[in-house]
């Protein structure tokens, strides 16, 4: 059998080429979020390579969060949960203290030109038309979350076109099954600042009272910028975990 051929610079480390390979894959779609990858042996004899040099390319896509090793099961393309990891920071709980996603209210989607700092964080050109969306996150009828969220149109046109009860609370399943689009990672910065009018009014805060704001940029398994998003939340709901080994 005729050995599979390799992506990228032929002057680069075999591994290296396979790990672009299998990035490939991810990024058209052939390997699925929860789909099982081929074993090392299986690999080794379809790209004609050394099972410790398909080990290698496996482990450089776990590094970069692509893909997650269970132990006894096997290596799996990762699923992305970016949707639920604002929460982390916010207390959202309802009455009974049972932990909910807040439900959205869309206040507005449009297209627009992008200006400079959100075409520079897309990567798309100044002016060129992005679609922009204001929505607000409420849970047990109060405001929690104020959101501007871009997204390069022409990758998100059929988005457009949906109501909003087909785009529902979590935006990135959308994004994959109604546009093609798949997200695969994010960066997150968080910021403290004074509340504006517009956000003051919309959180039902005191002018110039603290939010914290969270700016994402979200990207495909090939690092293609897809959405740019601003989250401001008051401060008061505000926590921070994290654990240290």
């Amino acid at each position: 059998m005729t050995a599979t051929a390799l992506a990228g610079d032929a002057r680069l480390p075999l591994y290296q080429r396979l790990a672009e390979t299998l990035r490939y894959d991810l990024t058209q779609g052939t390997r699925r979020p929860g789909d099982r990858m081929p074993s090392e042996n299986a690999l080794a004899a379809e790209y004609g390579l050394a099972p410790g040099t398909v080990r290698q390319a496996l482990s450089a896509l776990v590094d970069d969060g692509l893909l997650e090793r269970f132990h006894g099961r096997g290596t799996f393309v990762r699923r992305p949960s970016f949707d639920r990891s604002l929460f982390r920071f916010f207390r959202f709980r309802d009455s009974s203290g049972e932990w909910r996603i807040p439900e959205s209210r869309i206040l507005k989607r449009t297209v627009e030109p992008a200006p400079s700092h959100i075409a520079r964080q897309l990567g798309i050109k100044d002016g060129e038309p992005a679609i922009t969306m204001s929505r607000l996150r409420i849970l047990s009828d109060a405001p929690v979350l104020a959101e501007e969220i871009w997204l390069p149109k022409a990758r998100f046109e059929a988005f457009l076109d949906l109501s909003e009860s087909e785009i529902g609370p979590l935006l990135y399943p959308v994004y994959d099954s109604r546009c093609g689009q798949l997200v695969a990672r994010a960066e997150e910065t968080l910021t403290a600042e004074a509340a504006r009018p517009e956000i003051a009014r919309l959180l039902r805060v005191d002018r110039n009272a603290p939010v914290i704001v969270i700016d994402r940029l979200a990207k495909g398994f090939d690092d293609t910028p897809l959405e740019w998003r601003r989250s401001q939340g008051r401060a008061d709901q505000f926590h921070y975990h994290t654990e240290i080994r």
